[in-house]
């Protein structure tokens, strides 16, 4: 069984703004493990041309599946400028949160979404409120956007789906 020092864990790497996939070429070249979800979008050209194009989920970011004590000399990498972590040590990653990114989301159609966490300002963008704005609560595992009428200082929370709103 490996010591804690020389097991693998998923580190969140910090890469240079648009390097993602050049830093997972060479990641792929050491043969070490990582992981880079892309989606595809459509962009348009300004000469009229449409294409087809992959982008990062979780731009500037890449996970590397290595040992911490090896990490740093991961950063000898071109576009690779830190590892995610507290102080100088990375900090790793749930192994239960990885796998299910690497296996539940190329099963699902998905896309990037703002981070919203609860207590932020959000506008309801689907369904019959769609541009109301509130702030967003969690309660007993179903998100709510709290809608308030100050001029009666009261407030109503509605529940709402996480595709249902957007941060403002």
């Amino acid at each position: 069984m490996p010591s804690s020092e020389t097991a693998s864990v998923w580190l969140a790497a910090y890469t240079t703004p648009r390097h993602e996939k050049v830093v997972a070429r060479h990641l792929a070249v050491r043969q070490i493990e990582y992981y880079l979800p892309l989606y595809r979008a459509v962009r348009h050209w300004k000469n009229g041309c449409k294409m087809q194009v992959e982008f990062p989920v979780f731009p500037t970011y890449i996970f590397v599946h290595t040992g911490q004590r090896i990490s740093s000399r991961l950063l000898e990498i071109p576009g690779l400028l830190a590892f995610v972590g507290a102080g100088r040590s990375a900090t790793p990653l749930p192994e239960s949160e990885m796998e299910r990114l690497r296996t539940e989301l190329p099963l699902r159609k998905f896309e990037p979404h703002p981070y919203v966490t609860v207590g932020s300002r959000v506008r309801i963008v689907a369904g019959p409120l769609a541009g109301s704005c509130g702030v967003l609560l969690r309660k007993k595992n179903e998100l709510r956007v709290v809608l308030s009428v100050d001029l009666i200082h009261q407030s109503v929370a509605v529940e709402v789906g996480a595709n249902e709103v957007e941060l403002l």
